[in-house]
């Protein structure tokens, strides 16, 4: 497996900065403030020296223009999410211990799949948001979760993203009074300054648990990460300089197997450098993958050793976790399709879909004749319906074979 890396530099109070790219580490230097992100699409400005975001985040969050709790309307909410987002299918699965059979399709449904809990609140956050603000524009700094069926939703629901234009943000668009949504993934430090400096009502919705990871990271006080990103070498990167004491953390989604490949790397290097004996004065390590993603992971690793035809994996092809779940089945030699909506099944017996790193791939007859066994599992940000409707396409199809063998 080859890893690049990008030499980037963060301020170290970043907390919010929770755009958290797959891989960095970090060594002790004099804080500097210019944010550096794995997502193109956010503006980045530099912030005087002097800047204390720990401060500003403290102060924000105890502002009458913030709420990260909702708005006491969740029980109404959670009902609207489960009349949109849940699945008699995958009812009927769980209640025959995730097996079942529709005609000649069996199906067996991974123990571990589908929306987070940190996705699930992020998203009734913004329910409730709508909900509370229900004359007010409201706006969206980045897609609330890496699903197209929730986030065209939203926008249903005229909750507008902030405009972008040569790679950065137009916050100009958004005007004293309105309403900003932050989404589970977070917000830049930058953008919360220019959000509170239009005096405008934020709705954070970042998931409890990346704010964990870039908390643990702060408390060391790394300003320095190499992010695993699309570059080879990083432009002024020294090992004999920057490799002194290093720490590595992970993006919350990342591949439990990929990440422990990096750090052993990283510590052997360091051991080789400073003595075994002194490891623990230059390197650290810090656990930083999220619960749900462990748990789909796992779940996956037990489904490749089913006796399966094939397996559909369901989610936005932006989602690095759901990206995981298919490379487990690809490393497993077991025809995986990843999809992010059952548009992409037709017209027909084809199929268009994403390999893990992203080649998007189209097949012709991909669904066996006959009686067929598939698996199928989800990533976090996917709700039960765009399961259920994958499988309906799939019914239809093998439908549809029994009817021209009659």
């Amino acid at each position: 497996m080859a890893i690049a890396f990008q030499l980037c530099r963060i301020p170290i109070s970043t907390s919010t900065d929770l755009f958290l790219p797959e891989t960095f580490s970090l060594r002790l230097r004099k804080p500097l403030s210019v944010r550096c992100s794995a997502d193109d699409s956010s503006s980045s400005i530099t912030v005087d020296p002097d800047f204390d975001a720990k401060l500003f985040r403290k102060n924000l969050t105890r502002s009458k223009n913030y709420n990260r709790r909702g708005f006491g309307r969740k029980e109404e909410t959670l009902e609207l999410m489960n009349q949109e987002y849940t699945s008699d299918i995958i009812k009927t699965l769980k209640e025959n211990g995730n097996e079942y059979t529709w005609g000649n399709v069996t199906v067996k449904l991974a123990e571990s799949y589908g929306f987070c809990w940190g996705v699930e609140r992020a998203v009734q956050i913004a329910y409730e948001a709508r909900k509370q603000f229900p004359e007010d524009k409201i706006w969206i700094t980045n897609e609330i979760i890496h699903n197209p069926t929730v986030n065209k939703r939203l926008e249903e629901m005229e909750v507008a993203n902030i405009p972008i234009e040569e790679g950065k943000k137009q916050f100009e668009v958004v005007n004293k009074g309105d309403v900003v949504i932050l989404p589970a993934f977070g917000a830049a430090v930058d953008e919360m300054l220019t959000l509170s400096d239009k005096n405008v009502q934020i709705v954070d919705t970042t998931c409890p648990w990346v704010s964990k990871v870039w908390n643990s990271v702060e408390k060391h006080k790394k300003v320095i990460f190499l992010q695993k990103f699309k570059y080879a070498v990083s432009e002024g990167f020294d090992p004999d300089r920057d490799l002194v004491k290093v720490g590595i953390a992970n993006q919350t989604t990342m591949l439990k197997g990929e990440t422990e490949e990096m750090g052993k790397l990283v510590e052997r290097t360091i051991m080789r450098k400073f003595g075994v004996e002194n490891v623990n004065d230059h390197f650290i390590s810090f656990n930083t993958i999220c619960d749900a993603t462990q748990e789909r992971q796992d779940a996956m690793y037990k489904m490749v050793e089913e006796d399966l035809d094939l397996i559909l994996v369901v989610g936005g092809w932006n989602s690095s976790n759901t990206s995981h779940l298919q490379e487990i089945a690809e490393e497993r030699g077991i025809p995986s399709y990843w999809i992010d909506s059952e548009q992409r099944i037709g017209p027909g017996n084809k199929i268009a879909y994403k390999l893990n790193h992203g080649e998007l791939v189209e097949k012709e007859n991909w669904l066996p004749k006959g009686p067929i066994t598939i698996g199928i599992t989800s990533g976090a940000s996917t709700p039960d319906k765009a399961v259920e409707d994958v499988l309906f396409k799939v019914f239809d199809l093998k439908r549809e074979e029994l009817l021209q063998v009659a």
